[in-house]
């Protein structure tokens, strides 16, 4: 008979074991592998917003996941979120609905705790969208010259140690705070960072606070060519224009050594900081005249698990400003007990759940495209001309988009 329950120190074989076939690339192979392994995940769990499920059949344990509580930056109001990661089955119990009833279990497990909404990164979007996750923002890499970064002073960047620690987490912790989509960091991933000899700890300090920062390690450029290399940009935040501008010049001024420096950021804008923001002079989008700037990916996908919960987490948020009455019907078939419809009045921008059954338009899709709606990455009026919405009264369109636009889309640094 099947159960679902946390992992205790006595699974710890089964656990390596499953984790070494379904993830290859982790490159778990020797006795000291599978140890730095264990380590490893002890040290995450040792936090106690992290915890290690599985799926038993009677006693053999057939798949795996790792939860994780956070708090996540909803528009502006801290929220409970829960996270799912390390999904994994063993070889021999493939097409059997292990993941599929380990994930239901993270829905009704964070639903019951009191959240209205989960996250996860998908091995397959497809996979996980036909289970109501929605898309969140992509992904943009910029490969730059460093001459095309712009330059002025940098009079307060200094390399940061361990001893910078706090004053770091102080930074990453506001710009979290102010910003959409955001999760508070673990300990555990602080101290890899720190403890992680190849990356490199850049920031703008004035007066003992830490305005901005960035993380960032080498990589080889050119193939075969040992003095060819790229600097890789993990993380990057700030939180001002003058913080930017003197971590940039930082960036700008490693010309001599560096052939090209990566970053990855959330930024759909970033293109108007370089002076050349092309990915190669020889790259154009044909047959027309568009240059290939950089390329993109989906991660991040969100879902609603308690829509009533949601709407009175988002009491104090501005919904464009709009006032109506707005009929909404959620069609969720893998969690059933998420599925309704409910009736909600906006008033200049502030939505609270009605009573009455009286409305001036009414509006029915999935739980996905909701969930992607809700985090401001999907646009009304695009999932109505992709058949992906449906509406009462297409006369409304303009102010249901209104109501769901954000003007800034999710922004995540964090991995799980």
């Amino acid at each position: 008979m099947r159960q679902i329950r946390e992992l205790t120190s006595a699974d710890n074989e089964a656990l390596i074991t499953i984790m070494a076939d379904a993830y290859p690339g982790m490159n778990i192979v020797t006795e000291a592998d599978r140890v730095r392994f264990l380590q490893r995940s002890e040290q995450i769990v040792a936090d106690t917003a992290v915890t290690n499920w599985g799926l038993f059949d009677d006693d053999v344990l057939l798949g795996l996941m790792r939860l994780f509580d956070f708090t996540m930056t909803l528009h502006e109001t801290a929220v409970f979120v829960g996270g799912v990661g390390s999904v994994a089955v063993g070889l021999a119990h493939k097409k059997q609905k292990v993941a599929r009833d380990m994930i239901q279990f993270f829905l009704r497990h964070y639903r019951e705790r009191g959240a209205a909404l989960v996250a996860l990164y998908p091995f397959r979007p497809d996979f996980y969208r036909q289970m109501g996750f929605g898309y969140g923002t992509k992904m943009n890499q910029y490969r730059v010259k460093p001459a095309s970064l712009p330059h002025s002073g940098m009079d307060d960047v200094v390399f940061l140690t361990g001893g910078d620690r706090a004053v770091v987490e102080s930074c990453y912790d506001r710009y979290a705070a102010q910003t959409h989509g955001m999760f508070v960091r673990h300990d555990y991933t602080w101290d890899a960072v720190f403890s992680d000899s190849a990356m490199r700890k850049v920031g703008v300090k004035q007066n003992g606070r830490i305005e901005g920062y960035i993380l960032f390690t080498f990589q080889p450029g050119k193939a075969g060519h040992f003095l060819s290399n790229d600097l890789l940009v993990r993380e990057l935040v700030y939180e001002t224009p003058e913080a930017l501008a003197q971590l940039l010049t930082f960036l700008h001024r490693q010309a001599d050594q560096i052939g090209r420096v990566v970053f990855q950021n959330q930024d759909d804008s970033f293109h108007y900081l370089l002076h050349d923001p092309r990915l190669d002079d020889e790259l154009m989008l044909r047959p027309t005249l568009y240059h290939e700037t950089n390329v993109q990916g989906l991660g991040l996908m969100y879902r609603v698990v308690d829509v009533p919960r949601l709407f009175g987490q988002l009491a104090d948020h501005d919904f464009g400003g709009q006032t109506c009455r707005l009929k909404l019907t959620l069609h969720d078939s893998f969690l059933p007990e998420n599925a309704g419809e409910w009736v909600i009045g906006f008033e200049n921008g502030r939505a609270r759940l009605l009573t009455q059954n009286d409305y001036d338009a009414a509006i029915e899709l999935d739980v996905a495209e909701f969930s992607s709606l809700i985090m401001g990455t999907a646009d009304f009026r695009q999932l109505i001309a992709y058949r992906l919405a449906a509406v009462s009264d297409t006369a409304v369109v303009e102010t249901v988009t209104r109501l769901f636009r954000s003007w800034r889309k999710p922004v995540c640094l964090t991995n799980f």
